[in-house]
């Protein structure tokens, strides 16, 4: 009897080490088998996206492509899901203010992850806060309805092609367009026929070996006057290189000043005539008076204004002259007639 009751004993204490050892064993494998280690190496923060395209608990958190944690939770706050991660304390001081989280993808299936910025230019998050959210990468699905819409707008291109509409569809589909632009094509072959053949201007300029070198005759002897001018030779050398010109201009430049600043300062007459009002009041004064003559005349008015607009008195002059013309003729064929002189000495 007391035989029985050891080996009892002895095989309770067998099996209570191995489910000890056992669970143990269990939550040694499940803890290391998280990216964060143990429970009290892990701290937690909290994210909030508009979207977290299929997010689930467990997947990833990676800083700079690295596996540092797991999500642990999900959940709605208001119009946002409020995601929570755990992530290893050792890299706490990696996520800071200046960090940003956004939401990735561990393969091409689609599978959710949460990539995290490094930064160490903000201070570190504490735990269970708030890590600010940078601009989200496009989506499969919104990959793809760009995709379709591209393919959308490049049917509705082909489709505009075909009926004709556009420069590009009347290409393809007007045939007077097409019947254009080959006759552009034949005129511009039959213009390089003719100038393979030697005949216009351009032809004769390709062709003609005498006009060739009369063009390079002209070249060669621009480049002589041109060396010619950099050596001094010559009025223009002397006037780009002579520097008594460059002198006798600055000279002419301040005598220029000079004259100026007397004009500025009412010196000499040219400058009283520019400042002084007292010259200018009677040259206006003249001009107003010789205006008066002027409209006298014109009117009629005095001697002169009807010397001027009367004919009749005009007319008498005329014949007053003429008459004495013909006067003075009669004396000089006659002097005996109109000039009798007598002269008595008492």
């Amino acid at each position: 009897m007391p035989r029985t009751r050891s080996l009892a004993w002895t095989e309770l204490k067998v099996g209570l080490v191995s489910i000890t050892a056992l669970g143990l064993a269990m939550m040694l494998i499940f803890t290391m088998g998280s990216a964060g280690g143990f429970f009290w190496q892990r701290y937690s923060l909290k994210i909030l996206f508009d979207d977290v395209a299929g997010l689930k608990a467990g997947a990833p958190v990676r800083i700079a492509g690295v596996a540092v944690g797991s999500v642990s939770e999900l959940q709605f706050a208001g119009d946002r899901v409020e995601v929570v991660i755990e992530l290893a304390k050792e890299h706490q001081s990696r996520v800071t203010t200046g960090s940003r989280a956004t939401l990735g993808s561990v393969s091409l299936l689609g599978e959710g992850a949460v990539d995290l910025t490094s930064s160490t230019e903000g201070t570190p998050i504490p735990d269970w806060g708030y890590v600010p959210t940078g601009r989200q990468a496009s989506t499969f699905n919104e990959v793809a309805a760009d995709a379709a819409d591209g393919i959308q707008e490049a049917t509705n291109l082909l489709r505009d092609i075909r009926g004709g509409r556009g420069t590009i569809g009347q290409f393809f589909t007007n045939d007077a367009l097409y019947q254009d632009l080959n006759r552009l094509v034949g005129s511009a072959e039959r213009v390089a026929t003719r100038v393979s053949q030697g005949q216009g201007t351009l032809g004769r300029l390709t062709s003609d070996d005498a006009l060739y070198r009369d063009l390079n005759a002209s070249v060669s002897d621009l480049n002589a006057i041109t060396a010619r001018i950099r050596n001094g030779e010559g009025s223009l050398g002397k006037f780009l290189h002579d520097p008594g010109f460059a002198d006798s201009l600055t000279a002419t430049t301040r005598n220029i000043e000079g004259v100026t600043s007397k004009l500025d300062r009412g010196e000499g007459t040219a400058g009283r005539l520019l400042n002084e009002t007292v010259l200018y009041d009677r040259l206006t004064t003249t001009v107003e008076q010789l205006e008066r003559f002027t409209n006298t005349l014109n009117t009629g008015q005095g001697t002169l204004g009807q010397l001027l607009n009367d004919k009749q008195l005009y007319e008498n002059m005329n014949q007053t002259v003429l008459e004495l013309r013909d006067f003075l003729a009669e004396v000089k064929k006659d002097p005996k007639k109109y000039l009798n002189v007598k002269v008595s000495i008492f």
